[in-house]
């Protein structure tokens, strides 16, 4: 059987398969004639007009006022703040197990710390002020950083603009 197998895949010519055919043009009789009638009422399409959805709510004429981007006013530099009560002696918070100080940057998956584990509740402490936010995964990988932030967290925090990438952080361990 074996010797068999074998005799069919060395010598595939004696075993029946064949040469390939030649490529050959196809004949025209192959072909046949289709005819579509232009005046048949079933393929007829016709344009309606646009629905009000698709209607624009005005014209721009010679008058009418074109802003370019970044000219208005962008809105307040920076936010509000809040008057909020002062703490009573009841709302003290207890002191934090430890603190860390380091890098910061942001993530867009939340909250990260390497040397913290997760569901730690942390108070995250930058030049533009503090949040508290609950660690949600390990990272990041370099020993310079501490902390990864979501990305409107981390500007709240840094108190800088979207050009910078890190800023320096004190992370308040509960």
């Amino acid at each position: 059987m074996l010797t068999a197998a074998l005799a069919l895949i060395a010598l595939p010519g004696l075993a029946g398969s064949r040469v390939p055919s030649p490529i050959e043009p196809v004949s025209a009789s192959a072909f046949q004639q289709l005819s579509v009638p232009a005046q048949d009422p079933r393929s007829a399409g016709s344009i309606t007009s646009l629905d009000d959805a698709n209607l624009s709510a005005g014209s721009i004429t010679a008058d009418t006022p074109i802003v370019e981007p970044g000219s208005l006013d962008a809105g307040p530099a920076a936010r509000g703040g809040l008057d909020q009560p002062d703490p009573g002696a009841a709302s003290i918070r207890k002191p934090p197990r430890y603190t860390l100080t380091g890098g910061a940057t942001f993530y867009d998956n939340g909250t990260t710390a390497m040397r913290i584990p997760r569901g730690t509740r942390v108070v995250i402490c930058g030049p533009g002020g503090c949040i508290e936010r609950v660690v949600n995964d390990y990272g990041p990988q370099k020993p310079s950083r501490v902390v990864d932030l979501y990305r409107p967290d981390f500007f709240l925090i840094c108190g800088c603009g979207p050009w910078a990438g890190t800023t320096t952080v004190t992370v308040y361990v509960y």
